[in-house]
């Protein structure tokens, strides 16, 4: 395989960039995203791997955050979340907290 370069993809905004990491291999082109470990590529030229490492990191993601708010929204109904609630309130009532 030949030396490893990096390139920045950016996710929604530019403040979430994660950093690719391609090489040559062969006659095609290889990729991953150390950041996101399931983000790994493989394709024929570099514009195509580039593209399928984005496309996945965006699958990925969006895969985390929905398994994510599945996950939070089970702990709300559960009540896991309510000493949270309580505690803020007993804050708020102590005067701990001031209006932004």
């Amino acid at each position: 395989m030949e030396k490893k370069h990096t390139v920045k993809i950016q996710y929604l905004d530019p403040l979430e960039t994660y950093t690719a990491h391609i090489q040559r291999n062969g006659s095609g082109w290889v990729g991953w995203i150390p950041e996101v470990p399931e983000v790994k590529c493989e394709e024929n030229t570099r514009k195509e791997l580039l593209k399928s490492l984005e496309h996945k990191l965006h699958a990925v993601l969006e895969a985390e955050w929905e398994a994510w708010c599945e996950q939070f929204e089970e702990d709300v109904k559960a009540g896991k979340l309510d000493r949270l609630g309580d505690k803020a309130l007993e804050d708020l009532r102590a005067g701990w907290c001031k209006d932004l």
